[in-house]
């Protein structure tokens, strides 16, 4: 197993937070209404729902990181 230090894995985090901030931003960015359009109707979603939501996007995002770290 790939031994990963403290310093190595902060610059994981950072890289991984520096590009899901130029993602969610390219949205409001390109189409602002469209974004505004969305916010409204995931402010009005049930609790549950978007619950689901975060859960399905978790899954699929730590399914994607495994498969990008282990080819």
């Amino acid at each position: 197993m790939m031994e990963v230090g403290w310093s190595e894995l902060g610059r994981y985090f950072g890289g991984a937070f520096a590009l899901y901030l130029v993602l969610e931003g390219m949205l409001p960015f390109v189409n602002p209404a469209a974004a505004q359009r969305l916010m409204a109707k995931l402010a009005s979603t049930e609790p549950a729902h978007l619950r689901w939501g975060g859960f399905i996007s978790m899954v699929a995002g730590l399914g994607l990181l495994w498969m990008a770290r282990n080819g």
